[in-house]
């Protein structure tokens, strides 16, 4: 007798044998999901919001955006009219939303599910604006905030450089004081937003070589020696436009440093902290979106004498993708 006979028993393997012969009938709906699968309540309504304004406001105009290269500033103005200019700027009397990290991370992914791109640039924007209101004077606050809450303004984030990409402390763009001004000079790389932003959140070295030697400084569009490089041709995320920050003697009030001098490092990296959240949360709404297409893509091609959807193997392949696509969102939250 057979191990598997021992294991199983004569019945169990009968039954087996049965089955082999019995043409299995899956269902034509392979996987039924719903995108807020396994939020709380209250991010469920959150995420029903930004998903129907992605649906409508996004979704119908980004493949025109990428084709394009169209920078879609009304939209964009429009999702702040709901709260989506300053989701974790905490004072409501200056335009904020005052959520959290997990209401961010919800809506970024709700948005991408349209468009990426677009959504990367919001997210981006409110990084910026997440920035001022932890570090702000009242001032600044009072200042920056409104306007970029509104989105009257934009913001865009300047770290990484010509020659300092993932090494963000060995920075070279430098920040002069003279007199009740700072004088910046460097150029910034891959910046979103770069040329039609109105605000910059620009590092730049106040001090020696270390960490410690840097400073952040919000730099308004209109700034003496403040100028743009081309526009950078890109392969996609071409609806937010990518340019070179130059800075030449650039002039910027000693009120615009952002934090001590010396705390620019420390802000920038809290700052990327909840960017990275943000930025898988744009995949993770990407790959959503994805997995949509593919799934109804299956439902109605038909090979072999029947849709794919009838196909295990491509079954499996559409559960594999269900599983990463929710561990994935698992840790990012």
């Amino acid at each position: 007798m057979s191990i598997l006979v021992k294991l199983l028993g004569k019945r169990a393997l009968q039954r087996t044998k049965h089955l082999s012969k019995t043409k299995l009938r899956y269902p034509k709906r392979l996987i039924t999901f719903e995108a807020d699968f396994g939020l709380p309540s209250a991010q469920k309504e959150i995420y029903k919001v930004a998903y129907n304004f992605a649906k409508e406001k996004l979704l119908p105009h980004a493949p025109e955006w990428d084709q394009k290269a169209h920078f879609p500033v009304d939209v964009i103005k429009e999702a702040a009219s709901i709260g989506f200019g300053g989701i974790y700027v905490k004072d409501t009397d200056l335009g904020g939303t005052g959520m959290t990290r997990l209401d961010a991370a919800v809506i970024f992914e709700a948005l991408s599910t349209a468009c990426v791109s677009t959504t990367a640039y919001l997210s981006i924007h409110n990084m910026c604006a997440g920035m001022i209101d932890t570090y702000g004077t009242k001032e600044q606050k009072e200042q920056f905030l409104p306007k970029i809450c509104e989105m009257e303004y934009f913001s865009s984030y300047c770290l990484t450089e010509p020659n300092s990409g993932s090494d963000a402390a060995a920075l070279r763009t430098k920040a002069v004081k003279r007199g009740d001004h700072y004088y910046l000079t460097g150029e910034k790389s891959f910046i979103s937003g770069g040329g039609s932003s109105d605000i910059y959140l620009v590092m730049a070295r106040t001090g020696d070589d270390s960490p410690s030697g840097i400073s952040c400084f919000i730099v308004p569009k209109d700034s003496p020696g403040l100028s743009f490089g081309k526009k950078a041709h890109k392969l996609g995320w071409n609806s937010q436009p990518t340019r070179e920050v130059i800075m030449e003697d650039c002039k910027v009030p000693e009120g615009n440093l952002l934090g001590k001098e010396g705390q620019g490092f420390k802000i920038a990296m809290q700052g990327l902290d909840g960017g990275r959240i943000n930025i898988a949360a744009c995949s993770i709404g990407g790959a959503h979106a994805c997995l949509k297409y593919a799934k109804d893509h299956v439902l109605v091609r038909k090979a072999f004498g029947g849709t794919l959807s009838e196909l295990q193997t491509v079954q499996f392949k559409l559960a594999n993708m269900a599983t990463r696509l929710y561990s994935s969102r698992l840790m990012n939250f």
